[in-house]
């Protein structure tokens, strides 16, 4: 399992760290677009009238991966805990057959579940679930919705992160801009690159209708597409260092009970020598 985790690890590695530039570049647009009135009025961008929140949990279908799940669920009650909500105004969608057993049984409403095995995550696959999203937010169901799951950092380190996706604010998506993009490395932000994020006009081709019309809702697709790319990364990595933690607990094992066999026997070798011995010293 070490080294299927390893193989796999490396894969989701490279895809989540070669869609960081695309998710940033494309966090930052919606960002400066967020300063437009006309992007403001959109219902996305607005506070919800309703009084539930909707959490979308992204946990794996298999265990054996350390504290990989158990992090990102205790993440998501404390961020229930601290938003003051009760129970019956919270929706779950779960990805992942770990948050959704877990959920269930402590009686979430669980609007919608996902699996989560395939390691070739496209974007069509996160749609089903932002057309959700925007379906509730749009209908006044819920008033806000986070997405909870695994950020990558490094193959030894992963940090269960929860961010704002609905409403969309400029606050949330300097969050999500600053998570993406790690400190140092190939995928950093590059210091001779100036980023601005005022200005005054926007051309809007074909117009502004049609723009908005479709816009906020593919956003809202790298918004759920970015963190399966981050969480399956940090799923194999996560999986590879506790089954590579197992083996090496495993063969300490095994040497301590092969020293401890090998005690025993030369105990009871030296018994039968010494008894050997006081027999013959008996028969003189």
């Amino acid at each position: 399992m070490e080294a299927v985790s390893a193989v796999k690890m490396r894969k989701a590695q490279e895809r989540a760290l070669g869609g960081r530039a695309y998710a940033a570049v494309a966090f930052s647009i919606l960002e400066r677009l967020a300063s437009v009135v006309d992007i403001k009025n959109h219902y996305l961008f607005l506070e919800g009238t309703g009084v539930k929140s909707c959490y979308v949990v992204i946990t794996s279908d298999k265990g054996l991966a350390g504290a990989l799940n158990s992090g990102v669920i205790r993440l998501t009650e404390q961020q229930i805990l601290a938003s003051g909500i009760a129970k019956e105004n919270v929706l779950i969608i779960a990805i992942g057959r770990r948050a959704s057993d877990y959920f269930t049984a402590r009686g979430y409403t669980i609007a919608r579940s996902v699996i989560n095995v395939s390691d070739n995550i496209s974007e069509s696959d996160v749609k089903e679930i932002s057309h959700a999203l925007v379906e509730l937010k749009r209908t006044a169901e819920i008033k806000n919705a986070y997405i909870v799951y695994q950020n990558f950092i490094s193959t030894f380190e992963q940090a269960p992160s929860v961010r704002q996706i609905i409403p969309i604010t400029q606050e949330s998506m300097r969050e999500i801009v600053a998570g993406i993009r790690p400190a140092k490395g190939k995928y950093a932000p590059q210091e001779n690159v100036r980023e601005s994020t005022s200005t005054s006009v926007y051309t809007f081709e074909p117009n502004a209708e049609q723009l908005l019309a479709v816009l906020p809702q593919l956003l809202l697709n790298i918004a759920l597409f970015h963190p399966l790319l981050e969480s399956k990364a940090s799923e194999h990595s996560a999986r590879m260092v506790a089954m590579k933690s197992a083996t090496d607990k495993a063969k300490d094992m095994a040497k301590s009970y092969t020293r401890t066999f090998n005690k025993i026997r030369q105990a009871a070798i030296t018994a039968e020598v010494s008894e050997i011995t006081s027999g013959m010293e008996a028969m003189k």
